[in-house]
């Protein structure tokens, strides 16, 4: 049995302060799935350039019915500056007591959050999820075919 919640798990609830004001995940799903990003750290040349990548292809997500929303234990400070530096416009989610990231398995052994993707179907339940070595990421295109292969319908 899984430490954490898999696909076909419903996704725990949470409520974190984010660069968009307070984010809590049941009510974004209430208009869209919800891709959870959790990164390792702002300012980080990986880091950078994944969400460099999502931000560019925000409308595809969009288009697949999919709300972006990026977390690690950084304070919202760091998360604002890195998100003016790029011009990040989705929400970066301060995790600052590593709760959330602790239960979607997202926490690395030295406290840092790992690099994993979470897609959660409107219905709260996960949908997919991948965790990968801190030095790979999943690229927008390659999340766009993952995302258009799980069939998430506008009641999903």
């Amino acid at each position: 049995m899984a430490k954490f919640p898999d696909v076909e798990d419903r996704a725990p609830d949470f409520t974190l302060p984010s660069t968009a004001g307070e984010i809590t995940l049941s009510k974004r799903l209430e208009a869209s799935a919800v891709l959870l990003v959790f990164y390792p750290g702002d300012e980080t040349s990986v880091c950078t350039k994944q969400l460099c990548d999502y931000q560019g292809n925000l409308s595809v997500f969009a288009g697949l019915g999919i709300d972006v929303l990026a977390v690690n234990p950084q304070g919202l400070d760091s998360h604002r500056k890195f998100a003016d530096k790029y011009g990040l416009s989705f929400p970066l989610l301060a995790d600052t007591d590593k709760s959330v990231c602790r239960s979607y398995g997202a926490l690395g052994l030295l406290g840092m959050a790992k690099r994993a993707l979470v897609v959660i179907g409107r219905d709260g339940i996960i949908k997919w999820r991948r965790t990968d070595f801190p030095f790979l990421r999943r690229t927008a295109s390659e999340l766009r075919e993952v995302i258009s292969s799980l069939g998430l319908s506008q009641a999903q």
